[in-house]
């Protein structure tokens, strides 16, 4: 299997070193891994592409590349260009260094580079790690994600669903905080939302008197809800959401229809 990973969290992060590791094992010996990540630190940008100024690309090694972009940018750079000959067949996102369950959907680059993957009709999974108090440490961090991610990836691949609409499906995996031993296994979730995660500004001021604000969000910690992504990886299981890039309120549709009429 020929496999595209990327991230968020730039060409250097751990997490990326934890997915080329996923990739290899579901690639096969006869399969091949092609890395194109930023080249710095794209954090919180959602589904940004770079449409008004060039992305420049530069290549680190054999199949490794960095992108001067966000994690979209790296999958379109990796499809229409570094692998426009035999493109992939699968393309993984991740891992990210901290959860992108609940309203953290909606901010993610993570999120963001599957989801162009599955704009542009390819399977996609998005795969993050949640952090908490048993696995801040270096160490510890990426435990469940390097020891249960190509198991959980494989069944996906093998198991799971994956349409041929215009919008297709793509996945959105975290594994819960647990610093050793094994998680409680698989959970379908939906996305949560935690009311007290909202984002918000902290001004400082500069040694020269500029006024700077620092983006911060709320606490990781309070579930979402039963049933919801935040709540299932909480509980030490690995969390998996289907999503699509469609955001109408389908369920809205006809009852504001009826009352615009």
């Amino acid at each position: 299997m020929r496999i595209l990973i990327t991230n968020d969290d730039g060409i250097n992060a751990p997490g990326l070193k934890v997915l080329h590791a996923i990739a290899t094992e579901i690639a096969g010996p006869k399969g091949e891994v092609w890395t194109v990540a930023p080249a710095f630190e794209q954090s919180g940008v959602g589904h940004k592409i770079s449409y008004t100024h060039p992305t420049m690309l530069a290549e680190l090694g054999p199949r490794r590349f960095a992108a001067e972009g966000a994690p979209a940018d790296c999958v379109l750079a990796g499809l229409h260009e570094v692998m426009k000959d035999a493109p992939p067949e699968l393309v993984l996102s991740g891992v990210n260094r901290g959860n992108n369950a609940g309203e953290n959907v909606l901010y993610s680059g993570t999120l963001g580079g599957a989801m162009e993957a599955a704009l542009q009709g390819l399977p996609a999974i998005a795969l993050s790690q949640y952090i908490g108090p048993d696995n801040r440490s270096a160490d510890a961090m990426f435990h469940i994600a390097r020891t249960e991610g190509a198991a959980t990836v494989r069944k996906l691949v093998d198991r799971g669903l994956w349409t041929q609409d215009d919008y297709r499906l793509f996945y959105n995996v975290n594994f819960p905080p647990i610093g050793s031993g094994a998680s409680k296994g698989l959970m379908v979730a939906h996305q949560g939302y935690r009311r007290d995660a909202r984002y918000t500004t902290q001004a400082q001021t500069s040694p020269t008197g500029r006024r700077f604000l620092w983006v911060t969000g709320g606490g990781q910690q309070t579930p979402a809800g039963p049933g919801s992504d935040v709540t299932v990886c909480l509980d030490g299981h690995i969390a998996v959401t289907p999503l699509r890039a469609d955001l109408t309120a389908h369920d809205t549709l006809t009852a504001l229809a009826e009352r615009l009429e």
